[in-house]
């Protein structure tokens, strides 16, 4: 009998051979096999650990399961792969060695199904490393039809919809995710060795702010309110630091309601820290740490392949004001315009876009994202930006229409949002005053009043350094995924209902 693999079928084909494992399944349960039964396998050994360590496993007996990805049978012997967690290992199954029924059985087993294995690790004739079967259990019988194993499973909506039928028919996929999990864990290493508290804080909220977002509303039926899902962790973390927790975490979901892209998903993981006695140059000289401890742990080296780029994160990042940027990009010196008005003559003459609410300081910000965004390939920490679009930083002494705030960039990404936090009660006040103004203009990502958070403050809060890290994104850089939905495990999508 030829290699058992899943070729394209016909609908009715289809429906034809998932009738028939259906049945295989019924047989079994008749024959008192029913696989759904069994509650436990005891594993001892994945498959790459069983090559990575051969000569000293190879005659010794090992227990192995996973999914049967490929079966051959050839008269009273037959060979089967199994996948498991870590890869997957050949497994010799002969009739003598398993009993007569056990390999009738076998024989009826599909691809898809999972087994458990009982053997002694050895070497085929053409060297390679396998395991000889001494027992097979059916643990699972799937009743579905995995793609076909050569094209796999390469329509992009149909991954993201069904992750799980993904991570089995792409190794890389699982690597992908694989890796997510060691950059979080990475994450808390460092920040934990230096000192840092993680913390949990709500994401139901009545006032969802701390960043330049729409909010999803919903509604409490228990005390009849309406809240919100957060936008942000900072404003609850902030409060921490008033309370005397000096360094303080948390890596957690936020939802913003905002459209779908390469970089965007409306539910999506930041990770914030707030340290007191410190300002924003102390979250540089800690980001710069930070990525350089995930990229060693998690890939190895601190450079890094993305799409046609080399990023080098060995280096240090360079530092540059946003005025600098958008002179060195754009040519326009913003320290030679003086008001809101010379600054949208100079957008009109570069055919920048803005509304009739916008001030010097954003159209600054808008200059940015049109003429100096796409350059920022390599780390770069961008400073000193507006007022008007910061209302929870604090403004530079020497030049109060900016604050002491940075963006870190790479390949042309936000990968980061760092402040000098504002610790001034009156001045915050007046910047949710500046920002509920906004919002009544038609700015539906404005910031509202926080009277708790603006009590916090009066309490007092020691100068502060804090950061936002957009996880997601920083996976997509140690990965090389090109998507953020390549690193979301189930990203949002439309309704099939729609």
């Amino acid at each position: 009998m030829a290699g058992q693999q899943n070729k394209p079928q016909t609908q009715e084909e289809l429906s034809s051979l998932l009738k028939v494992r259906r049945e295989k399944l019924e047989n079994l349960q008749n024959e008192g096999k029913n696989p759904f039964e069994i509650t436990k396998y005891d594993v001892s050994i994945h498959s790459q650990d069983i090559k990575d360590q051969f000569d000293s496993l190879e005659g010794q007996e090992v227990t192995i399961a996973g999914r049967m990805m490929f079966k051959r049978v050839m008269g009273k012997a037959s060979f089967c792969n199994i996948q498991d967690l870590k890869g997957n290992i050949q497994s010799y199954v002969a009739r003598d060695d398993i009993g007569e029924e056990s390999y009738k059985d076998f024989k009826k087993y599909d691809i898809g199904d999972i087994l458990g294995i009982k053997g002694f690790v050895f070497k085929t004739k053409t060297g390679e490393i396998s395991v000889h079967a001494k027992e097979v259990i059916l643990l699972s019988k799937s009743l579905q039809i995995l793609p076909e194993k050569h094209h796999g499973l390469t329509d992009t909506d149909i991954r993201y919809r069904q992750r799980y039928v993904d991570l089995i028919m792409n190794a890389d996929v699982k690597e992908t995710f694989i890796k997510r999990s060691k950059v979080i864990s990475s994450i808390r290493r460092f920040l934990d060795s230096d000192g840092f508290m993680e913390v949990e804080t709500p994401m139901l909220v009545s006032n969802a702010g701390g960043a330049a977002a729409r909010p999803f509303d919903t509604h409490f039926n228990a005390l009849d309110e309406n809240l919100h899902l957060r936008i942000s962790l900072e404003l609850y973390l902030k409060r921490l630091i008033v309370g005397g927790l000096e360094k303080v975490y948390e890596i957690g979901r936020v939802f913003r309601n905002e459209g779908l892209d390469t970089r965007h998903n409306p539910e999506f993981t930041l990770m914030e820290l707030y340290q007191a006695y410190t300002d924003y140059h102390g979250m540089m000289d800690l980001t710069e740490k930070l990525y350089r401890h995930v990229a060693k742990e998690v890939t190895g080296s601190e450079i890094l392949t993305y799409g046609e780029h080399t990023i080098d994160l060995s280096k240090p990042f360079e530092r540059i004001t946003m005025l600098e940027a958008v002179k060195k990009y754009s040519g326009v010196d913003f320290n030679t315009i003086h008001s809101t008005e010379e600054a949208k003559k100079v957008a009109d003459e570069h055919h920048i876009e803005y509304e009739e609410r916008h001030m010097k300081g954003d159209i600054l910000n808008l200059f940015f994202e049109e003429y100096v965004e796409k350059h920022l390939i390599q780390p770069v920490f961008v400073m000193d930006h507006p007022v008007e679009i910061s209302p929870l930083t604090k403004r530079k002494p020497d030049n109060p229409g900016y604050v002491e705030r940075f963006e870190f960039f790479i390949n042309g990404w936000e990968m980061a949002n760092a402040y000098s936090e504002l610790n001034d009660p009156v001045d915050q006040r007046a910047r949710f005053e500046a920002q509920e103004k906004e919002f009544a203009a038609g700015n539906e990502e404005a910031n509202h009043t926080d009277e708790d958070f603006l009590n916090a403050l009066s309490i007092g809060m020691p100068p502060t350094g804090g950061i936002g890290f957009g996880i997601d994104r920083m996976v997509m850089i140690m990965t090389n995924s090109p998507a953020i939905r390549d690193v979301l495990l189930f990203p949002t999508m439309k309704s099939l209902d729609k």
